[in-house]
């Protein structure tokens, strides 16, 4: 009664350790194939063994050893992984080559941390080879050392690979090819890793094993090959509905980063490579925060100059093959950044609005969505999310040398990893790089305010060295037409007084300008809010302002002009140093030379 409660136990425990193969994700491929025999009858584990493995992938399992799921865990993956790393290969002695094999699956599934070794299997494993074949030749020459003995799963005396001729194998029409079901099981348990830093739901894994698609295999290498974009490969969803592509008017491929989905038109007849291409630069326009950059300049033009620049870096990789439709490349414009291009097209609007995007004619291929369904439960913003998976992409990719990645590239993906500049600290700098801080003295000329406190004890101020206030101001043209946002203003108005009054500008030359101009004279800064009124008269026309400034004989002509508007005015020129201020959103109808401060 006993020996079949002893036998009943370790068959529960036997099936328990199988259930734990099922679950794991790198090696249920392998499983899916391997057949496992557990029976008195035909046998072949020896009895000091617990399991040998055949070439056709079938495992005999000792019928009554006991041992703990987790020890039955690592003791089937040890034998299936004679079959995974193609171990079955015509060495003679058959015993060295059987020993070398075990030696480097203890030291891989050690370095796995998973299972648990059986104590008769286990020790610290140290030898210098890189490879079986490289240990098999050292056995061969020098001997094996008894340490490097005892690690297979058959007993000391035993080889846990049977090596038996062909005809006694179960004839295969298709030989099954080991080594390429383990790679996939690799890839998957990757992926699962990556989907898991990234937040993502992982689908269910019965998916993997169905037949990919082009794309879904292009999605997938990226994941398991090319970590620079993995991550952003993982969270996002192909959509391959031609219909859908259709009603889109998505001739090839399109990305939405909001919905996290990458849509591809299954009529575009790609083939793998251009699958990988197409894919790489819809992931690039998310991760370099394509949509995010365009601040008010037209979308479409945008999205082309995006698109140049993507292309070539692409090219450069070289990854997969550009497709035939909507591909944009110009060796010209290598070396400029998306603003410079985007600045040339906007010269020869004729000639860009008739190119073709992978959307299609006159359609940008970064879509936008109004309704914002990014979900916040991730805890971390849209926007930080796709810079963290591209920054992080790229110093794995570069840790591990898996590819050239072009300087421009990299120095965009670098600048991803600095916080944008607040647009004030980016006008308190304008201010200090005009206004040097003012050369001050002692003087008795004036009593100082602590005098009346010891009246007998006469006592300096710090007062600015005679003339150090000269031309010591700045022109300001505020566009006050009834477009201009009244609360955008005020913040405006409020933080360039605050800084002229730190950098000790006494006083500013103002001008308002709607349909015409109106010169407000010198004022302090603290009184420059309190007198503009927005007159709402149309249109804004802010040359006559500009020359009437840059002409005036009691405005240095040194002085820098800061001039605020909404971006609804007209084309003008400014012949001096000058900066503009500017609603987030907004553009100037024209290429700007001075600095642009965007005001959220």
């Amino acid at each position: 009664m006993s020996k079949s409660i002893s036998k009943l136990k370790s068959a529960l425990e036997f099936n328990k350790g199988v259930e734990l193969i099922k679950d794991n994700r790198m090696f249920k491929p392998l499983f899916r194939h391997i057949n496992i025999i557990r029976d008195d009858k035909k046998n072949l584990c020896p009895k000091e063994g617990y399991a040998v493995v055949n070439r056709n992938g079938t495992i005999y399992a000792h019928p009554t050893r006991i041992a703990t799921p987790d020890e039955w865990f690592y003791i089937l993956i040890h034998c299936a992984l004679h079959l995974g790393f193609g171990h079955f290969q015509e060495k003679h002695p058959w015993e060295l080559w059987n020993i070398a094999c075990d030696c480097f699956i203890s030291r891989f599934l050690k370095s796995l941390k998973i299972g648990k070794v059986p104590n008769e299997l286990d020790s610290n494993i140290e030898f210098m080879a890189s490879s079986e074949d490289a240990l098999f030749r050292k056995f061969q020459n020098q001997g094996v050392s008894p340490e490097l003995v005892g690690y297979g799963t058959a007993g000391d005396r035993h080889c846990d690979m049977i090596w038996e001729p062909l005809e006694k194998i179960f004839y295969l029409k298709n030989p099954i090819d080991w080594e390429v079901i383990f790679g996939e099981g690799i890839s998957y348990a990757v992926e699962k890793v990556v989907q898991k830093e990234s937040n993502i739901d992982i689908d269910d894994e019965d998916k993997c094993f169905h037949k990919l698609t082009k794309a879904q295999k292009a999605r997938k290498w990226f994941i398991s090959h090319y970590p620079l974009l993995g991550s952003l490969a993982a969270g996002f969803n192909l959509i391959e509905d031609s219909g859908l592509c259709g009603r889109m008017k998505i001739s090839v491929a399109a990305i939405n980063s909001e919905l996290q989905e990458i849509y591809i038109n299954p009529a575009a007849g790609l083939d793998d490579e251009q699958y990988r291409f197409v894919i790489a630069h819809e992931l690039l326009h998310v991760g370099l925060r394509h949509e995010t950059r365009a601040k008010g300049r037209d979308y479409f033009l945008w999205n082309v100059a995006c698109d140049y620049i993507i292309n070539g870096w692409l090219i450069e990789m070289r990854i997969g093959q550009m497709p035939d439709f909507g591909f944009l490349h110009d060796p010209s414009l290598k070396e400029l950044s998306a603003e410079s291009i985007y600045d040339i097209i906007v010269k020869d609007l004729r000639r860009f609005r008739k190119v073709a995007t992978f959307r299609g004619y006159g359609l940008g291929d970064i879509l936008n969505n109004e309704h914002g369904t990014w979900n916040s439960d991730k805890g971390i913003g849209l926007d930080e999310f796709y810079r963290r998976s591209l920054i992080n992409g790229l110093e794995y990719h570069q840790t591990e040398s898996r590819g050239y990645i072009p300087a421009g590239l990299i120095e965009e993906i670098r600048a991803l990893s600095q916080p944008p500049i607040p647009w004030d600290v980016e006008l308190a700098r304008w201010f200090d790089s005009h206004f040097a801080p003012v050369e001050k003295h002692q003087t008795y000329a004036r009593v100082s305010r602590r005098q009346s406190a010891t009246p007998d004890i006469p006592r300096p101020r710090w007062a600015p060295i005679y003339g150090a206030m000269d031309s010591r101001t700045f022109g300001v043209i505020l566009d006050t037409s009834g477009s201009m946002d009244r609360n955008l203003l005020a913040k405006a108005l409020g933080t360039i007084a605050c800084y002229s009054m730190s950098r000790d500008v006494p006083y500013v030359r103002v001008v308002f300008c709607d349909a015409t101009y109106y010169d407000q004279g010198y004022m302090p800064p603290e009184a420059i809010a309190d007198t503009v009124k927005v007159r709402g008269r149309g249109g804004t026309i802010l040359q006559p302002a500009i020359h009437f400034l840059e002409k005036s004989e009691d405005f240095p002509k040194d002085g820098p002009i800061l001039i605020i508007t909404d971006g609804f005015c007209d084309k003008f020129n400014v012949n001096r140093e000058h900066a503009f201020v500017v609603p987030k959103g907004n553009m100037l109808p024209f290429t700007p030379r001075g600095k642009v401060f965007y005001i959220i």
